[in-house]
């Protein structure tokens, strides 16, 4: 291990032409990897896309930059490198919107920002109407989406046909009915998002700390001082809990519960195939979801298991499931093999909404509850969350998503309103 801070590089096809001509001798870490100090001003626990997120609007937006991100396996290896990179905010309910186009926002511009390519694709979702109430629902969201400033459309089978020629529309059980089409939806390469946000961050002087599990939780007068782990301790005037499945766990470690439920969400992709498919489709009656990756990869994902549980492995059973519901509307798909499955453990709220919050210990603060669509919100969830960290209380973004919503009654119900929690 060293403490020796890589020099930071500005990415360009300069660069690319400079290092070739060096055979490629010049190019310097990414980002550090330091031995844990004895105390920071700020410790984030988490170090996937939320949690490096967090960190980095920290430092650019505040001017934090005495950081930590410490994450118990390696950088981006949680849910931030098991989804199936899914970008949209055409979301029903105003402060979901307003989150989650903030962060599609962020997304447009963050290859620019972070100098490092995400790989955003803004091809276009479509989320089909496959009964006549998610007609009903799906045109209801357009109006409230118009209001909201978020630009959508109705979109007609000829509609959905045109851009997705593969589409089977006449099903005998679910035809397409229509969608509901976001222009500026689309994809984003999930490594390179969080090694994007890694790099940025340790360039401004923060500690990203790998291997290195959190034990236990210290407080003195209702307060954090500090956080135990498998590299010693770690004092702290504010402490994050950004760890997605693991929230509660943490939770229990600082004497407070959250209302969250953690099980899985797998998905799976094909063998490479050639250009089939431009856009994504999302079928929520079969609830199933299709893209295309760069390299010919369908990728494919469905719900959550039905049950509590923290793994991380797909399973049989959840991939023909998931697989029968959509062969109808993509007939092609039934001729393809497998090519990998995986999983990744979600946390679940009651209202399918994440939580951004202040906690009952003092100077704890709480980013999680994203479910199973978290990968979209990245940068929003994290302008939110520095923004809430470093004032002590929750800017625009966040004031609707705190926890005290569950105890007053103010739910912001994404999966019976909108038909769909993804």
């Amino acid at each position: 291990m060293t403490d020796a801070r890589p020099r930071p590089r500005r990415y360009s096809v300069f660069a690319i032409a400079r290092e070739a001509m060096r055979l490629h001798t010049g190019w310097t870490r990414a980002w550090a990897d330091p031995t844990p100090k004895k105390r920071y001003q700020v410790v984030v626990v988490g170090a996937g896309g939320h949690g490096l997120a967090t960190a980095y609007y920290l430092g650019k937006n505040h001017g934090i930059t005495d950081v930590a991100i410490v994450e118990k396996g390696w950088l981006g290896g949680g849910n931030t490198g098991r989804n199936t990179t899914i970008i949209r905010s055409n979301y029903l309910q105003d402060p979901s919107a307003a989150i989650y186009d903030k962060s599609l926002k962020l997304y447009e511009d963050l290859s620019q920002d972070l100098n490092y390519n995400v790989m955003f694709s803004p091809r276009g979702l479509i989320m089909l109407a496959q009964t006549e109430h998610e007609v009903r629902g799906y045109k209801r969201t357009v109006y409230a989406n118009h209001l909201q400033g978020v630009a959508t459309e109705w979109i007609e089978p000829a509609r959905v046909k045109e851009l997705v020629p593969i589409i089977n529309l006449d099903g005998p059980r679910y035809p397409v009915l229509g969608g509901l089409y976001q222009e500026r939806g689309g994809t984003a390469r999930h490594d390179a998002v969080a090694w994007g946000y890694a790099r940025a961050c340790s360039a401004m002087g923060m500690d990203i700390i790998q291997n290195c599990e959190v034990t236990g939780i210290d407080t003195a007068s209702g307060a954090v001082t500090g956080i135990r782990t498998t590299r010693g301790e770690i004092g702290c005037d504010k402490l994050v809990l950004v760890a997605a499945g693991h929230s509660t766990v943490l939770a229990d470690m600082a004497g407070f519960r959250l209302p969250i439920e953690s099980m899985a969400l797998q998905a799976l992709v094909s063998e490479p195939i050639k250009p089939c498919m431009d856009v994504v489709v999302m079928a929520n009656t079969v609830h199933g979801y299709l893209s295309q990756s760069d390299k010919g990869e369908m990728v494919i994902g469905g719900g959550t298991d039905g049950f509590v549980n923290y793994t991380q492995r797909g399973s049989w059973h959840h991939v023909e499931e998931t697989v029968r519901a959509l062969i109808e509307t993509f007939p092609m798909i039934s001729r393809l093999k497998m090519l990998r499955q995986w999983g990744g453990i979600v946390d679940m709220t009651g209202d399918r909404s994440p939580i951004l919050s202040t906690t009952p210990v003092g100077n704890i603060f709480v980013n999680c509850g994203w479910g199973t669509g978290g990968f979209k919100a990245i940068p929003g969830s994290g302008w939110a969350m520095a923004e809430l960290v470093a004032k002590g209380t929750p800017g625009p973004l966040a004031e609707a998503f705190g926890m005290n919503r569950f105890r007053e009654g103010r739910f912001i119900d994404e999966s019976v309103a909108a038909g769909v929690a993804h």
